[in-house]
């Protein structure tokens, strides 16, 4: 077998109405262009051990075990990679479904169709499943080893590749408005739509996002700043780039506790918060300083960390950030808890699910240390114990909704807010014990 050409579509297609992401192969069958799967000795046992949730695959038939029953009575082996490239995906975490094989007017040459979620990871599922056919067909088996390591780079080319959760969630209203979308090549950027009715997007900025917002909301000190003169309540804080002059910013600041943060960071990344002695700041200054080359030191306020999202001069969102914790059961020790809470199916690696996996590292462990635990100790049952002192869904944060519970002069100020910065989406960070 040769795969002469591997093709992309990404929108309305010769093959389907509906399924606009489509991998159209060309393939070459050679010396098994006239040779149906029932007469290649060992391959359907060979099959259905390396791919036994192939069973799930209906086909034509209509049941359940019907494509391995076509395998069976004969069928050719464009039809078969066809499947297992879909399977391929689905075994890595991306579910798809759709697929057709057609023979070309040239003998032995077919177009093998299939979907997929990602670009790249159906690409590479489409050489795959020649390569794992091609060894079933020659050896009547593909290693176990292959076929994880097939399925690791299946997923690392997924979660690379994997919207972050804002632009997620606009692509999903996206489709639930009919409105067609595409990855662009660079700059991480979605298009909406096609000629000229097409918007482009890039995480929370769209056309409509003015310049001079988007850099001031990227300059944290001068955000701060702006806002302080509007009269907004913002936090006391300054900004320094050596050591020795973290003392008198604590002054400044007006004493502990404080919060210490890179200048430049962002997914709560070299944050620590409620900050109480020297040695604390110090260890705390060294930790942001990894991230940046200047360090933000504030005054800390106790409250709710909640995120308030404004899309044109609206808030249409409120949502209360809580840290990565676990809640004991009297039983369990804090590390198995953990494990418990990362089987959520919702929790995954980086952006490729709602929540994000509980990471075990120095932060947690110091995190515990200031609470009076460790990672062997056994909370009582219904307490609570954090892992986290920043709320960000990336480190395993969860987030509870109180869109409906949100105060009419709090959403005027987060409203002002958006306007004072001059954003037409915005995400509006406030701590505060009652919302």
């Amino acid at each position: 077998m040769r795969i002469l050409r591997i093709q992309t579509l990404r929108g309305p297609n010769y093959w389907s109405i509906g399924h606009h992401k489509l991998i159209v192969m060309r393939l070459d069958l050679e010396e098994l262009a006239n040779t149906p799967s029932n007469e290649i000795p060992g391959f359907y046992k060979g099959l259905k051990t390396v791919l036994p949730s192939l069973e799930e695959h209906f086909c034509s038939p209509g049941v359940r075990g019907g494509f391995l029953s076509r395998v069976a009575r004969g069928t050719m082996m464009g039809h078969i990679i066809e499947h297992v490239a879909l399977e391929l995906q689905d075994l890595a975490g991306m579910r798809v479904g759709f697929g057709r094989t057609r023979e070309t007017a040239t003998p032995g040459v077919y177009q093998v169709i299939f979907e997929y979620i990602d670009e790249q990871v159906g690409r590479y599922s489409a050489r795959a499943a020649v390569r794992l056919c091609r060894s079933i067909i020659d050896k009547q088996t593909y290693p176990q080893s292959e076929l994880e390591q097939d399925l690791k780079d299946l997923q690392e080319l997924a979660n690379n590749s994997a919207l972050g959760p804002s632009t997620q969630s606009l692509v999903k209203e996206a489709e639930a408005r009919d409105i067609p979308w595409m990855q662009l090549s660079a700059r991480a950027m979605i298009q909406l739509g096609y000629g000229v009715h097409q918007k482009r997007i890039q995480a929370t900025l769209s056309d409509y996002s003015g310049i001079l917002g988007v850099e001031l909301a990227c300059d944290k000190e001068g955000t701060k700043q702006i806002l302080r003169d509007a009269g907004v309540p913002v936090p006391r804080g300054t900004t320094i780039r050596f050591l020795d002059d973290l003392e008198g910013a604590i002054e400044d600041v007006g004493g502990y506790p404080i919060v210490i943060k890179p200048l430049n960071g962002n997914h709560g990344r070299g944050i620590t918060l409620d900050i109480n002695s020297w040695e604390e700041a110090k260890t705390a200054y060294e930790t942001a300083k990894e991230v940046s080359r200047s360090v933000i030191v504030e005054r800390y306020y106790k409250g709710f960390d909640h995120r308030i999202l404004v899309v044109n001069g609206k808030v249409v969102a409120v949502a209360e950030r809580i840290p990565a914790h676990v809640v004991g059961n009297g039983r369990s020790t804090i590390e198995e808890l953990i494990d418990q809470t990362n089987l959520d199916p919702h929790r995954g690696d980086g952006h490729n699910n709602v929540l994000t996996k509980i990471v075990v590292d120095a932060t947690s462990d110091s995190v515990l240390k200031k609470q009076g635990y460790r990672l062997e100790s056994i909370p009582r049952k219904g307490e609570v114990c954090y892992l986290r002192e920043t709320a960000n869904l990336s480190t395993g944060g969860i987030a509870v909704d109180h869109t409906d519970n949100i105060h009419p002069e709090t959403i005027w100020l987060a409203q002002r807010v958006a306007k004072i910065i001059g954003l037409d989406i915005a995400g509006i960070d406030i701590v505060t014990s009652d919302i």
